[in-house]
């Protein structure tokens, strides 16, 4: 536990909620049924469907399980707190809330990368692929991403507990771990020292496999076919469209909650805090739903195969 007296926090960024909470409200219920639908669908297709039982869409089955994740342990608690009139958490939940959405956004940007590194194998090495991704390597990539992550964030919350907050106000709509250390009266030397050690390996660990992706599959566009630069066009596409907007929402989590933005207006403030959680999750099965054209045309193939029958019986 915290070594402070202090209890609980207060979530001062919900004081601009106002008259607008049942709105707030309504709009936060509809994008979580969004989210939790479209998901569960695509992690349902690619789980039924043998044909998509691929090293690409296996990374993406983990990607919307990991939104899923990341969505539910921000949602509820969204939900509950715009409807209530103090607006309170207490510190083990807040401690909970930081693990499961940094966790959250570490897997994230791990399984990006291991996305990227299996379409430069597609792309570079196409009669090699099957040989060099197989079943069980996916398997143990995805299990390490997703222990890599827990544990470094395991190995930052155990730090955080050892500090001594003399305040209780985080102003955000939910907690944040960095917003609690600057709270701490006592000596943040050791966190701050693994703080910039941690920072620097999350974003490097994935980011680096990244860009050596991406510059291998640009050198074999410049030298390959037409056909090549297509295929790899067709198939990089959304993953570059969901790392751009993972990077916007990693960037504008920094923003709220390294700087003072008290001057914006509250609307803008509130849609800044909420992208990080609420636009990846929104957007990942639409940007891979629509342009991966494999799963595009298996839930057509559901689709329809779901409406023939209805007509069958109807007759």
């Amino acid at each position: 536990m915290v070594n402070s007296t202090v209890s609980y926090f207060i979530l001062s960024l919900y004081t601009h909620v106002g008259v607008l909470r049942y709105f707030y409200f309504i709009m936060t219920v509809l994008l979580y049924i969004i989210i939790v639908i479209v998901n569960i669908s695509l992690i349902v297709v690619i789980c039924v469907n043998r044909s998509l039982h691929e090293p690409m869409y296996m990374f993406l089955c983990s990607l919307f399980v990991n939104d899923l994740y990341g969505s539910t342990g921000l949602f509820p608690f969204l939900l509950v707190q715009i409807l209530s009139d103090i607006h309170t958490v207490s510190v083990p939940f807040c401690f909970l809330q930081v693990f499961c959405l940094y966790s959250y956004g570490n897997i994230e940007f791990c399984n990006l990368a291991l996305m990227s590194y299996d379409r430069y194998l597609a792309i570079c090495y196409p009669l090699q692929y099957n040989r060099r991704m197989t079943f069980n390597k996916v398997i143990i990539l995805t299990i390490v991403i997703w222990l890599y992550s827990f544990i470094r964030c395991l190995i930052t919350l155990s730090l955080s507990l050892q500090l001594t907050l003399c305040g209780n106000i985080i102003n955000s709509l939910y907690c944040s771990n960095y917003l609690m250390v600057k709270l701490a009266c006592s000596d943040t030397k050791v966190y701050n020292i693994y703080g910039i050690f941690a920072a620097t390996t999350s974003i490097l660990v994935p980011l680096l496999p990244i860009l050596f992706s991406y510059m291998k599959i640009l050198k074999v566009c410049f030298s390959g076919s037409k056909q090549t630069r297509q295929k790899a066009v067709s198939t990089c596409t959304p993953h570059l469209v969901s790392l751009l907007n993972f990077s916007f929402g990693c960037f504008f989590e920094i923003l709220q909650s390294r700087f003072d933005m008290t001057r914006l207006p509250s609307v803008l403030r509130i849609l800044v805090s909420l992208y990080f959680g609420v636009l990846q999750p929104l957007l990942n099965p639409f940007i891979y739903g629509v342009q991966t054209s494999k799963i595009r045309n298996t839930c057509k193939n559901i689709f329809c195969y779901k409406k023939l029958r209805q007509k069958l019986f109807s007759k």
